[in-house]
């Protein structure tokens, strides 16, 4: 495990494989580094994978003081990662909350990036639900009193589902993210505090399709969060990319990606 300390809040990460193509990773929410043990092992020996956990994940933590994350602060903590490994020229990963880091990533340092992976990424279009409490005012204090007192919420979410407003892998997805007070809480401070990292969708296709970087997205076919309908238009607005569907939803497709990658590994034109 190693630390990248800035004031009073630091990022971990561990290094895994000793490969000669340094990969940048960031998991999903309620996730911490070691998620991308597997994907390390089906990468070997090409690449030496840096995988940070997020900021209230594992053992990165934000200080007060740094909160509202600003896109300038996280790039400070990848320039300072970057500096530590001696990595020049990088690629990246990034799965669900992890988009938000691989988007701020790309928008600075888009000059040294060799690949993008797209894991069913967030910061480009996502369910309603998913970020509500990104949202100012009376919305935040709601978030608050359901992290304290959830049990109309579930009872609300559960009713929605029956009377099929409200997908049942979303109500199962937030069932399984906020079963405690402690996840709430995480919840909570991960979606306030990441509010800021918000993203002009038309400048990073700009960005990708002026350089020659290598962008695959791969994406669940039965996704609620992050539908493939949903990245549609950002699809086909990138001049090129590989886009690769799995049968799979949201929860364990980090792990499908690894086991499609080993299989198809040889034939892939990229990893």
């Amino acid at each position: 495990m190693s630390i990248i300390r800035l004031q009073t809040s630091k990022l971990h990460y561990r290094k895994l494989g000793h490969g000669p193509k340094a990969l940048l990773a960031f998991h999903g929410y309620g996730q911490e580094g070691h998620y991308f043990d597997v994907m390390a092992r089906t990468l070997h020996p090409d690449y030496t994978v840096y995988a940070v956990d997020l900021f209230f994940h594992g053992g990165s933590t934000l200080s007060k003081a740094d909160q509202p994350l600003t896109k300038t602060k996280l790039q400070e903590f990848v320039q300072a990662l970057l500096e530590k490994e001696k990595v020049e020229r990088f690629s990246v990963m990034a799965f669900s909350m992890g988009g938000k880091f691989a988007l701020a990533t790309l928008e600075k340092f888009h000059g040294q990036m060799n690949e993008l992976y797209l894991i069913a990424p967030d910061g480009i279009k996502t369910h309603l639900l998913y970020n509500i409490a990104t949202y100012p005012g009376w919305l935040q204090g709601l978030f608050k009193r359901i992290v304290l007192r959830p049990t109309r919420f579930f009872q609300t979410l559960g009713w929605l589902e029956r009377k099929r407003v409200v997908d049942s892998g979303l109500v199962k997805f937030a069932n399984w993210q906020m079963n405690s007070q402690e996840k709430r809480l995480r919840v909570y401070r991960s979606w306030t505090a990441f509010r800021n990292l918000t993203f002009d969708i038309r400048h990073v296709v700009k960005l990708l399709n002026q350089s020659d970087m290598e962008v695959t997205v791969f994406l669940g076919k039965y996704d609620q969060i992050i539908s493939p309908k949903r990245l549609e238009v950002f699809l086909k607005a990138l001049r090129k990319h590989n886009l690769v569907i799995l049968n799979a939803g949201h929860t364990h497709l980090l792990y499908d990606v690894a086991t499609w990658l080993k299989n198809h590994r040889r034939s892939a034109k990229n990893l």
